[in-house]
């Protein structure tokens, strides 16, 4: 059974990355202040909790994908660091395109935020295999010297997409990271 994913149409493929427009969407989201590995289970378990009903209603929502992942930054105010450091993580599941922000129960859990995405323009880079942060270090690295070579800037934090449950054998996942162009 296929699971839903925000629509999007692929304007072109080159050097093993896609130009996605996605039309908007919605997401439930939640931030978590933990290293990367704990964040990605804490937020699945808070925003799982949200889906599978503890909500206003006790309504269950259809599961998509991917999940998404995005650093938070903060920035240093020490006068010897005028740089950005990771703040924890927004994890978010899309909602199914059948609801609105109008229509969609509300959290009970206050961790749990609704939002709408707008319109927007990725590169994306598509790979399989673990959910290690080197792997991700890697691609984000190739992703990034593709863009640049091709003359293409990009904006905010990058976004590591996941597609497959824990369970699904390393070498049949579906990861990607998401770059929003300018």
């Amino acid at each position: 059974m296929a699971i839903e994913e925000p629509p999007y149409t692929v304007d072109r493929v080159d050097d093993s990355v896609e130009v996605r427009h996605y039309a908007p969407y919605l997401v439930a989201e939640t931030r978590v202040n933990a290293p990367v590995d704990e964040a990605a289970n804490q937020g699945f378990r808070i925003l799982a909790g949200y889906i599978f009903g503890k909500n206003k209603g006790s309504r269950s929502i259809a599961m998509t994908a991917p999940v998404a992942m995005t650093p938070t930054k903060i920035a240093m105010t020490a006068p010897v660091s005028q740089s950005a450091g990771v703040d924890g993580y927004l994890i978010a599941f899309a909602m199914p395109k059948e609801w609105t922000l109008e229509t969609l129960p509300e959290p009970t859990d206050p961790r749990v935020t609704l939002r709408a995405i707008p319109a927007r323009t990725v590169a994306v880079i598509r790979y399989s295999g673990t959910w290690t942060q080197s792997r991700y270090n890697d691609h984000l690295k190739t992703l990034q010297g593709i863009l640049t070579q091709r003359g293409l800037k990009w904006h905010g934090e990058p976004v590591w997409a996941r597609y497959d449950p824990p369970w699904k054998p390393w070498f049949l996942r579906r990861n990607e990271i998401w770059l929003e162009l300018d």
